[in-house]
């Protein structure tokens, strides 16, 4: 059983800018109406949208991106459940399976789902099968769908050539999950900056509380965040990660990470630019 999420998180000393987006974070059940995964690797403490909605208020978020958590596996009904209940101000990330219809995509993308993710991560099974990943991705380009790829930093060198063939935009979770006391020059870091060259990839520069090997606050993870905030500008976002899945220590409080938004975007134009105009650009282009 994963640990929580903080009971009870500070009101962060960051204003957020109107229209502020988490773009990652997730909901878990309840597991008496949406039931985890038979084949989870883990089964966490039920935090569902009317608590995510609380803590968005609280920390000043508007907007949101639920990505579909392997604990939930292919089963996306908790994560459109939310979206419902968004009213438009919430979009999602769904995973599904190779043999997904047509119209089950249409019935995620009516409901506000606006991409499909796949995991490369250890911890939480088997990574995702190429063929498979190839057969998705063709029956979401016509929906103008992108991806989004969790990986284990050692992934990347394989990876990064697959991922260049797929030709769609993709979104890289948590910074490529670096190791932040590795250095700038650790080989993850500088594959991730190459791969970023790429104008058709973008990476989310949270999970601080993931990459860094410390208590809090993090502060040396979000300097990663930063950089990559001044060398890709137009192609970064951030989130929360409520409610912080396989923490088992130093579960992170959220207004906390909003404060780390100080070091990763200091100034009004870059903060602007990474909680309102990138999220708004990828996940609502209709009201721009």
């Amino acid at each position: 059983m994963s640990l929580p999420p903080h009971p009870s998180p500070k009101k962060p000393d960051l204003v957020l800018p109107e229209g502020a987006c988490d773009a990652h974070c997730h909901v878990f059940g309840p597991g008496d109406i949406f039931p985890y995964s038979s084949s989870a690797t883990y089964r966490p403490e039920d935090a569902p949208k009317e608590r995510l909605f609380a803590l968005h208020k609280h920390l000043g978020l508007s907007r949101s991106v639920i990505v579909q958590a392997s604990c939930h596996g292919t089963d996306n009904r908790a994560m459109v459940d939310a979206l419902r209940a968004g009213a438009g101000n919430y979009r999602g990330i769904a995973m599904v399976e190779r043999d997904v219809t047509e119209a089950e995509l249409q019935d995620l993308h009516d409901a506000g789902v606006r991409g499909v993710r796949f995991n490369f991560v250890a911890h939480l099974g088997d990574a995702a099968n190429q063929e498979a990943v190839r057969d998705i991705v063709a029956k979401i380009k016509p929906l103008g769908w992108h991806i989004v790829v969790h990986f284990d930093s050692h992934w990347l060198k394989d990876l990064a050539p697959f991922l260049k063939e797929l030709d769609i935009v993709t979104v890289i979770d948590h910074m490529g999950r670096i190791d932040a006391g590795a250095g700038v020059g650790q080989q993850a870091f500088q594959l991730l900056l190459e791969l970023m060259e790429d104008e058709r990839f973008w990476v989310k520069v949270c999970g601080s509380e993931r990459l860094s090997r410390s208590e809090p606050p993090f502060h040396k993870a979000a300097e990663y965040g930063r950089m990559l905030v001044e060398k890709f500008p137009h192609r970064v976002l951030w989130g929360t990660d409520w409610p912080h899945p396989n923490i088992n220590v130093n579960m992170p409080d959220d207004g906390e990470l909003v404060d780390l938004l100080k070091i990763i975007a200091p100034t009004p134009e870059s903060l602007q630019r990474l909680v309102v105009d990138n999220p708004t650009r990828l996940y609502w282009p209709e009201t721009l």
